[in-house]
């Protein structure tokens, strides 16, 4: 995903350095006249383990909040002290840090940009799924494809629950239209 002037398909892959794992990539633009999402693939060593760090990021509003989280959410969680201990609070840790980051990054925008992520973490044997927003991740068993992630969409009430508690509310704007108003946009992300 990101700019590429064309609607041909970008794919692509890898493996890791000491073959532990291969992975791969394909993108393509869809029908709008701009793309707003972009993908990230990174192998890192860190603390001596290679790890594997992918995500989607697909935009709204613009393409800036998804390439601010493709530029620095992967490189912030590899920094994070508990990144290799407790690779889930890093990841909630890291997520906020970044939105908030982003926040003051774009404080000249109108407020109308945001991304969802959808990442996978691969430490050691450990596969670790995160999302933002309704970006879903799957793997394929047998062919199928599964789920393991679970979409954040304001017309479920869970998800309702949290933007209100957060200080937003929810409304219909018809013709199955949803628009959802925050006080502070900070509350967005940070309860996830």
């Amino acid at each position: 995903m990101g700019f590429r002037g064309d609607d041909s398909p970008v794919t692509g892959g890898g493996i890791s350095e000491k073959g532990r794992f291969s992975y791969g990539f394909a993108s393509c633009a869809g029908k709008r006249a701009s793309m707003e999402d972009f993908y990230e693939t990174r192998v890192d060593d860190v603390d001596g383990e290679t790890v594997g760090l992918f995500g989607v990021f697909d935009g709204h509003g613009g393409a800036r909040a998804a390439e601010y989280v493709k530029k620095h959410l992967f490189s912030n969680l590899i920094k994070h002290p508990k990144f290799m201990t407790d690779t889930k609070a890093a990841i909630a840790e890291t997520f906020n840090h970044t939105d908030s980051e982003f926040l003051k990054a774009d404080s000249s925008h109108t407020r109308d940009a945001g991304s969802t992520a959808s990442t996978a973490i691969l430490v050691g044997g450990r596969l670790v799924v995160a999302n933002v927003g309704d970006s879903r991740a799957v793997v394929s068993k047998g062919g199928k494809a599964i789920a393991v992630s679970r979409d954040h969409k304001p017309d479920q009430t869970d998800e309702r629950q949290r933007i209100e508690e957060a200080g937003g509310f929810v409304m219909w704007a018809g013709h199955g239209v949803l628009v959802v108003f925050l006080l502070f946009l900070e509350h967005l992300v940070i309860n996830f």
